[in-house]
């Protein structure tokens, strides 16, 4: 997924022939400069996501909310638009596909703080919800070491300073 940083390139904007990539792998998030120099937040919000549960290959629904403040660049919202609906065919677990979701939108614009909150639908009678920050403020905090081939995780203290 590479970036592009001018208005001038913005490639989805007023074209209605645009179609939706089979992979986010195939998606750019478009950009353009900040307008502002202030701290401000934008919310984008679609009940539309989906996704493909890669053990049964069955369609998961969720509710994508994306919150940032960003820095010298903006999302374009088409783009976003054509990004979240390139999962549709991507098979991932939703905890990964979530901060995929993060990791790709940070390296298009780079922004001061970002937030995705996946609501998934009901299965099995259990919704999940999955969240994802950045800057990672979890970190000075406990955390669990990954788990053990038996199942098991170790808690380990946070880091003195």
């Amino acid at each position: 997924m590479a970036r592009k940083a001018k208005s001038a390139r913005l490639t989805l904007l007023g074209r209605s022939e645009a179609r939706i990539p089979a992979s986010p792998a195939e998606v750019t998030l478009e950009t353009f400069s900040n307008p502002a120099r202030r701290n401000y937040r934008i919310h984008f919000e679609t009940s539309d996501f989906t996704a493909l549960c890669p053990v049964t290959g069955q369609a998961d629904f969720a509710k994508i909310e994306i919150d940032y403040i960003p820095d010298k660049f903006c999302i374009e919202s088409k783009s976003l638009k054509f990004y979240l609906a390139s999962f549709r065919n991507e098979r991932g677990f939703n905890e990964a596909i979530t901060n995929r979701i993060l990791d790709d939108f940070i390296r298009a614009c780079e922004p001061r703080e970002a937030n995705i909150t996946a609501s998934f639908s009901a299965r099995g009678g259990i919704a999940l919800t999955v969240r994802a920050s950045f800057p990672d403020r979890s970190a000075e905090r406990d955390s669990v070491e990954p788990a053990k081939s038996d199942g098991s995780a170790a808690r380990r203290p946070a880091a003195r300073r």
